[in-house]
């Protein structure tokens, strides 16, 4: 799993801080690795300044160097087509309405609120949500914004849910992560602390750290939501990232983006969700790809989507199979998408397409009329 830094010692490559010290940055360095396209050469070009790239070691050691269509490299490695005046054109860079009164605050559902930690990322993935915050530069909250967001969470006790999202949240020093934690522990209505975070997959590293592990267990529960989208990404050193966090008592979900090009195969998703399970990873959601200006080219059809779900039923046990979900403009929350099974209804007579192929008729009466 090293390739292209075999000469790179052992306790180098395991270390967080190494990785994050060498992330590739510039068209140079990448060609050190990568026989890069034309499209790439100038994908890296056109969008120096407003979508920047950056790539640790490890995670460009995933990438095969002789496929442009690599799932890795489209990922992480810029393409033309992001300043493209036709996807430029659509989109825009909050379509959520992320962005409020408190820098960083999101209360969009009642019980909820997000707080976006830092802007900074060990890799820039090129379909991203918040692809407006990379021209913002890589900084973290300072302690007055941070307390700011902890006092509006403290005003209000609607909240149960705290979701600590980025940019990349774990990228902050442990002594500032454990201040955010612990404040948030002494707010009485605080239930469930949330972290999302696509380190087990790009810089699985952060977690071999036995300081952070404890932070995480001790101002326990705390939820990791990671972000893996394709097989390759289910590597020895992520499934070993991901069992530190459990033995830690902190599990670990999985919200997978049905991205063109990359994972919108009903065979690659179906060993993506088989390999979630096996390193003990629970699938939650598949993610229509956002309308975010400079990824749109990323997006398939809701059709495609529920193809995959289609195909996933029955080839997989429940727990491996997520909630296909569109995340709706304006702020309007997420709603889950599925194939209809329920082909007609004649009275308590109901006629469902099996999974398993086939048609079925089944009578399902209300417990009232026996």
């Amino acid at each position: 799993m090293r390739k292209f830094f075999t000469d790179v010692p052992q306790e180098l490559w395991r270390s967080y801080h190494w990785q994050i010290q060498n992330r590739i940055k510039t068209k140079e360095e990448l060609k050190r690795y990568i026989r890069l396209t034309p499209e790439e050469e100038r994908g890296i070009d056109q969008t120096t300044g407003l979508y920047p790239m950056a790539i640790t070691p490890y995670y460009l050691s995933l990438m095969d160097p002789e496929d442009p269509q690599d799932p890795i490299r489209l990922q992480a490695i810029p393409r033309a087509v992001e300043v493209d005046e036709r996807v430029q054109s659509m989109g825009e860079p909050d379509p959520f309405r992320e962005e409020g009164h408190i820098p960083g605050l999101t209360h969009r559902y009642p019980d909820r609120v997000l707080f976006t930690l830092t802007t900074f990322c060990a890799v820039y993935c090129r379909h991203c949500m918040r692809k407006r915050i990379f021209q913002e530069g890589e900084r973290a909250r300072t302690r007055e914004e941070i307390d700011r967001f902890l006092e509006y969470v403290r005003r209000h006790e609607e909240i149960r849910d705290v979701l600590i999202s980025g940019g990349e949240p774990l990228s902050v020093s442990n002594e500032k992560l454990e201040y955010v934690l612990s404040n948030l522990r002494k707010i009485p209505h605080v239930e469930i602390i949330r972290i999302g975070t696509r380190l087990p997959v790009l810089a699985p590293q952060r977690f071999f750290d036995e300081e952070l592990l404890h932070i995480l267990e001790k101002y326990s529960p705390i939820w990791i939501n990671t972000h893996f989208n394709h097989p390759k990404e289910i590597t020895q050193e992520s499934a070993e990232a991901v069992e530190r966090l459990l033995r830690h008592r902190v599990p670990v979900n999985n919200q997978t983006v049905l991205l063109k090009g990359i994972n919108d195969d009903p065979q690659v998703m179906l060993e993506l969700m088989r390999g979630l399970l096996r390193i003990k990873v629970r699938p939650v959601y598949l993610f229509h790809c956002d309308p975010v200006k400079g990824a749109l080219h990323f997006r398939t059809s809701l059709e495609k989507g529920l193809e995959i779900m289609e195909y996933l039923r029955g080839r997989i046990s429940g727990m491996g199979i997520p909630t296909y979900a569109v995340d709706l403009p304006g702020g309007k929350g997420k709603v889950p998408i599925s194939p209809n099974y329920i082909l007609s209804v004649s009275g308590d007579t109901y006629t469902f397409k099996s999974p398993l192929d086939g048609i079925v008729e089944y009578t399902i009466r209300d417990a009232e009329l026996y």
